[in-house]
């Protein structure tokens, strides 16, 4: 039983390697829109903000799964 769930195992891996990959590209962009409105106003500040944690919360939650053995 337990090889049928190995391939599950290694599928969510790659899935989990290749969604960090694609967050650490949304969590580069959005330093650089806030790098390039250094000067954000409250509005601005707040949606940059928020995507921002909840980029780094999603980063938390795919660390959050154990590593296959």
């Amino acid at each position: 039983m337990a090889s049928s769930t190995m391939p599950d195992a290694e599928a969510l891996l790659a899935l989990k390697h290749d969604i960090k990959n694609q967050l650490s590209n949304i969590h580069l962009a959005i330093e650089g829109l806030r790098y390039e409105l250094e000067d954000l106003d409250g509005d601005t500040a707040l949606y940059v903000d928020s995507m921002l944690a909840s980029a780094q919360k999603i980063d938390r939650l795919l660390d959050s799964i154990p590593p296959a053995n």
